[in-house]
């Protein structure tokens, strides 16, 4: 075989393997991919590359000013020793208006060329030489909701003498994207500005159709997107009037766009801007729509952990904890001492050694569990945070009370709440589960089960947030780990205080009969906060799976409710095996059919509540109409969301309130992962529920507290 023949061959074999290296990349709504408009490079000469970007339908990504809002495609090359890339040559945006806000961008596929020079070394024109090109590109998608995305793209192309042939593939893409370049820059604009407008003379310029005129400011944070333009024809040329930006960012004593409706093609311009900038005036509401001041970001570090001290305190107080206040009275009431005034008695002490043993154990005891409790709790918490900041950082839209998110999660609950208040009722003993050595351990030193309460407490608990919470899981979310972690620590903190104060100076307890037969009775009526626990988590698990699911559920209970009536009655250990076997079963049948979905639930069936499902788009059209909205975000495992929605949202005072003052309900449902009210919440500086925001035309929406009564609301109403 001849040594051209096999040149030919490698060169052949070369491309073949070229579209390996080249594959697009799928990610969240965006299919993105490095192309090239040649099918080669050439030493010395100069590439022409580009980032195509392929978004599903009605998701879009933004120009390099995004305009109201947004952030600009960025990209980082990674290239061989020698190759130079130039800046992204942005082709024309759209106007993407989202009333009252204006934004700039792209949907459906578009290229965003990049020229890339290339060195002359002679050693590249050696057949079969092939060049990588590698780059991180980065993007934020929208629709409803934006999603930040990125991706790490590469590809291969053989370097040649001569001039490479053009990609068949991907020519007319990019001839789109370069058609819609500026044609030519604009010499002598000259431009002003006074009383919050820029003023522009395009010298010697006249337009076909003044209607087409539009400019596309190039300098962020400097003209405002949403503001009408004019245009006008002048004997020195075409006149442009735009008003300052409403929150001015931009600094430069220059102004830079792009013009169309010019010529056939857009022109640019850069031109020096005299004068002082003012924030423009008069411009449509645009603060209606974004995110309120959020007391997050006025908060240092020292405060946020004052609020969460004082959150966590008040957090005893909301209605998802009172389930296990139930036990912790419980272990309050039984005191713990009858190991040690066993042993005092056991020794032939006197009843006055008794009783002094029977006080220093009890002391004792309190103390212990007090201190397990809250380490419990406070584990929990840091535990929960540091999943919750994994989470976040990987990407995920997921907020404070995220694991009631999940059905699975919701279930085990019920199925513990269950155990627990069997437990508790006398069906069986925790001790016909457990080995008896174990379990006698368990007796004499029962600080596993107070550290047990405690992560029980966090884990019920951490659904609901609390006034003060708010503004300090707003600030954890925004900082780094640590101090993240030190805010949920503290919150977790605030929360077992009152235990461990109660557990060290146990005064009142003095007013608590001694240990006796009352115990048992109160016991078992401790086991019906626990069933009332279990019918709200079915309920919740209703409203994310549907009906099918809370049958396999009811079946669930049926056979661990079986399982624990054996463990109470069997004396064998084939009647243990067949209790575990069927508590195994009902963990089983208790796995939702369903996976969970995005999308917000179903607490309000939206063909008979009057309450629209929340959407940001919605909330600025009724704005725009002059109408205000007031938003309920909640969740139907935020007991604290049902309590307000029953005993103030629902009432005949406050439906009255919203119809005679023409109100907009809306109801932002959060019991299911919904990245939408992620992104809402965090608008706010929040990451839980209940969070009510009233978006009033022409003002920046008002939070009201987690608390609600009837008077707060009617004066908020009153207020706009």
């Amino acid at each position: 075989m001849s040594t051209s023949l096999l040149k030919t061959a490698a060169l052949l074999l070369l491309f073949l393997s070229l579209g390996a290296g080249a594959k697009p990349v799928r990610t969240d709504y965006v299919e993105a991919e490095l192309i090239a408009r040649t099918s080669a490079a050439e030493p010395g000469g100069k590439l022409l590359l580009g980032l195509r970007l392929k978004m599903d339908p009605h998701w879009h990504t933004y120009w390099q000013n995004p305009g109201d809002s947004g952030m600009p495609t960025t990209i980082q090359w990674k290239l061989p020793a020698g190759f130079k890339a130039g800046p992204i040559q942005w082709p024309l945006p759209q106007r993407l208006p989202i009333p009252p806000l204006m934004n700039y961008g792209y949907e459906g596929e578009i290229v965003l060329p990049v020229e890339i020079t290339l060195p002359s070394d002679a050693t590249l024109s050696l057949v079969g030489h092939s060049a990588r090109l590698a780059a991180r590109a980065d993007w934020l998608v929208c629709k409803d909701v934006c999603l930040p995305g990125g991706a790490d793209l590469e590809l291969t192309l053989p370097v040649v003498n001569g001039n490479p042939a053009p990609d068949a593939k991907w020519a007319a893409l990019f001839e789109k994207a370069l058609a819609t370049l500026p044609l030519r820059a604009l010499q002598g604009v000259k431009a002003s500005t006074a009383d919050g407008a820029i003023s522009l003379l395009l010298p010697g310029v006249k337009a076909p159709a003044l209607k087409d005129v539009y400019l596309f400011p190039t300098i962020e944070g400097l003209v405002e997107p949403a503001a009408m333009q004019t245009a006008r024809d002048t004997p020195d040329g075409l006149a442009l009037t735009l008003a300052v930006s409403n929150q001015l960012v931009a600094s430069e004593a220059r102004i830079a766009g792009i013009v169309t409706g010019i010529d056939a093609r857009p022109v640019s311009f850069d031109a020096p801007m005299p004068g002082k900038l003012v924030p423009g005036k008069g411009i449509p509401a645009v603060a209606a729509v974004a995110p309120a001041a959020s007391s997050a970001d006025t908060l240092s570090l020292g405060l946020a952990l004052v609020f969460a001290l004082i959150g966590g305190l008040i957090l005893n107080l909301m209605p998802c904890v009172f389930p296990v206040l139930s036990l912790k009275i419980l272990g309050f009431a039984s005191g713990g001492t009858a190991g040690t005034v066993a042993d005092a008695a056991a020794t032939g002490a006197s009843v006055g050694e008794r009783r002094t043993a029977e006080a220093g154990a009890s002391r004792r005891a309190m103390r212990t569990h007090g201190v397990a409790f809250a380490v419990g709790v406070v584990l929990s918490f840091v535990a929960l945070a540091a999943v919750l900041l994994g989470l976040r950082a990987a990407g995920e839209a997921v907020g404070w009370g995220f694991q009631l998110q999940s059905p699975l999660v919701v279930t085990l609950l019920a199925l513990l709440f269950f155990v627990i208040g069997l437990n508790l009722s006398g069906v069986f003993e925790f001790g016909n589960v457990v080995p008896g050595g174990i379990a006698g351990a368990t007796l004499k030193h029962p600080v596993a089960d107070a550290l047990f309460s405690g992560v029980l407490a966090a884990l019920v608990a951490s659904p609901c947030t609390a006034p003060f919470m708010g503004a300090a899981l707003g600030f954890a979310l925004t900082q780094g780990t640590s101090a993240a972690l030190a805010v949920f620590a503290v919150m977790g903190l605030g929360m077992a205080l009152p235990y461990v104060l109660l557990s060290f100076f146990p005064g009142w307890l003095k007013r608590l009969p001694r240990p006796g037969p009352w115990l048992v009775t109160f016991k078992q009526l401790m086991a019906f906060p626990m069933y009332a626990t279990v019918v709200w988590l079915a309920w919740v698990l209703l409203v994310q799976v549907g009906v099918d699911g809370l049958v396999w559920f009811g079946a669930a209970l049926v056979l661990l409710g079986f399982g624990a009536w054996l463990l109470g009655r069997s004396r064998h250990a084939i009647g243990r095996w067949a209790a575990l076997a069927a508590i195994v079963a009902a963990v089983w049948v208790a796995n939702p059919p369903a996976p969970m979905v995005s999308g917000q639930g179903s607490v309000n069936n939206p063909s008979t509540s009057d309450w629209e499902i929340y959407s940001a788009a919605r909330i600025a059209e009724h704005n725009a109409a002059g109408r205000a909205v007031f938003v309920d975000f909640t969740a139907a495992w935020c007991v604290t969301c049902q309590v307000n929605k029953k005993l103030v949202l629902e009432t005949r005072v406050v439906r009255d309130a919203l119809t005679a003052g023409k109100i907009v309900p809306m109801r932002a449902d959060w019991t299911r992962r919904d990245p939408t009210i992620t992104a809402a919440l965090a608008a706010f500086g929040r990451s839980g529920v209940p969070v009510y925001a009233l978006y009033a035309p022409g003002k920046a929406p008002v939070l009201l507290p987690e608390i609600l009564s009837e008077r707060i609301v009617l004066d908020a109403f009153k207020s706009l």
